[in-house]
């Protein structure tokens, strides 16, 4: 049979599409097209009320173009609120829905309601072959309960890979042509190897010295993770990337306090200070929930001028969602729909001006991409450099998934344009 498989949110469910892919072809079913499909696996993120109202659209979209195939419903959504399914055949919960094959000729719910989940193993002959950029999943899970957070009850508690199946699965990597891999999770900072009790320092100078890809970038980590060790080893490091996605949400204590996060604004700027000592060049980005309930227009305006004064890269915006289940679903003095819209849409400008600031600080500098095959207008490939800048440069078939030495020219239009050097 042949199937498709959706995939919304994080990096995380991306890793875990790749694993449920590679499954059913091991299974004997092979890849298809949503219209062709004889079933279609949506691997579905609930982290926000728009990435629900995106699971039911493509629902709809899928009825529409294939009535034939069944709908299998899985992942975060299916874990948290597995009643809501919009029409789903069949859905699966975390644990699930790496065994699919087991349940295709079911329909109903399949949810085990708990939050001891095992980690998937990795199913080394899927893993890809000359691929620019792959994800690793090196930890699932999250603890921290977060007020504003679901998914600690999508995700169950935290849980690490072993540092051998890490290594093993890098070395594969490497052998096969890959250039850059993104260590991720949904908590990384809390990794523990089962095997030896090391964290996520010490998998990363363990790292350093393993056959690995060239290129190594963590994804997003907890600030208070951040300590002088930690950028040490970053900032040493011939393979970890220059880019730290850290998840800020506020710019106002008390609002911060009320999220349920454990650091203050203070630690954060001291900590954007270190990083920009310490790692020349890096490139911060943070995310940001505009309009969280109690957010009052002071509120807003403390966080709009904490990040206007940051020395960081970009903004994540992200408008505040109840989801049911956590504590700031039932909170009072919600923010109106239209102040959150403005205050999303006032954070965005600021995102968009501090991106081509940040890209005008490396005009005329040189710099390391790794170059990705998709055209852009017609005339340019893109690549990220060490610091997740996006420069394109002309396009040719030959560099594709080669790390090329550029220079930055200017920024036209939004887009950061270079031009290959002859090393």
């Amino acid at each position: 049979m042949k199937f498709f498989i959706h995939t919304t949110g994080c990096k995380a469910n991306q890793w875990d599409s790749y694993i449920i892919t590679n499954s059913l072809k091991g299974t004997g079913h092979s890849p298809g097209s949503i219209s062709n499909a004889d079933f279609i696996v949506i691997n579905a993120c609930t982290l926000t009320e728009g990435a629900e109202r995106d699971l039911r659209r493509f629902i709809n979209r899928s009825r529409g173009i294939n009535s034939g195939a069944r709908i299998i419903l899985a992942g975060c959504h299916a874990q948290v609120y597995p009643e809501q399914a919009y029409g789903a055949d069949l859905v699966l919960g975390q644990g699930e829905k790496f065994r699919i094959s087991e349940f295709l000729c079911l329909n109903g719910l399949f949810v085990s309601k708990t939050r001891s989940i095992p980690l998937e193993s990795i199913i080394a002959d899927g893993l890809p072959w000359q691929r620019t950029r792959v994800f690793l999943k090196i930890q699932d899970g999250c603890d921290r309960f977060c007020s504003y957070c679901v998914v600690p009850l999508a995700r169950g508690k935290p849980r690490s890979r072993n540092s051998v199946e890490i290594f093993d699965a890098m070395k594969t990597f490497k052998e096969r042509g890959v250039k850059e891999v993104v260590l991720t999770g949904i908590e990384i900072s809390e990794y523990r190897d089962p095997l030896t009790g090391k964290d996520l320092k010490g998998l990363l100078e363990d790292l350093e010295q393993k056959e690995t890809p060239p290129r190594i970038r963590i994804s997003s980590i907890d600030p208070l993770y951040l300590d002088d060790e930690c950028i040490q080893i970053i900032c040493s490091s011939k393979k970890i990337m220059r880019s730290l996605h850290i998840p800020l949400q506020s710019g106002s204590d008390a609002i911060l306090k009320r999220m349920g996060r454990q650091y203050t604004t203070e630690y954060i700027r001291n900590l954007v200070r270190k990083l920009n000592t310490m790692i020349h060049g890096v490139g911060i980005g943070m995310d940001v929930i505009a309009g969280f309930p109690t957010e009052e227009e002071s509120h807003f305006l403390e966080t709009s001028h904490f990040l206007s004064k940051l020395d960081i890269y970009y903004l994540h915006v992200f408008p505040f969602s109840p989801r049911k289940g956590t504590k700031a679903a039932t909170m009072e003095n919600a923010v109106n729909g239209t102040v959150k819209k403005r205050r999303v849409s006032l954070l965005r400008k600021l995102d968009s001006e501090m991106r081509i600031k940040f890209y005008k600080r490396f005009v005329g500098q040189k710099a390391w991409i790794l170059a990705e095959g998709k055209m852009h207008q017609n005339l340019y490939m893109r690549g990220y450099t060490e610091n997740y800048i996006p420069v394109c440069i002309p396009y040719e078939k030959k560099l594709e998934n080669n790390i090329v030495n550029v220079t930055i020219k200017g920024v036209q239009d939004r887009l950061v344009i270079g031009e290959p050097n002859v090393v």
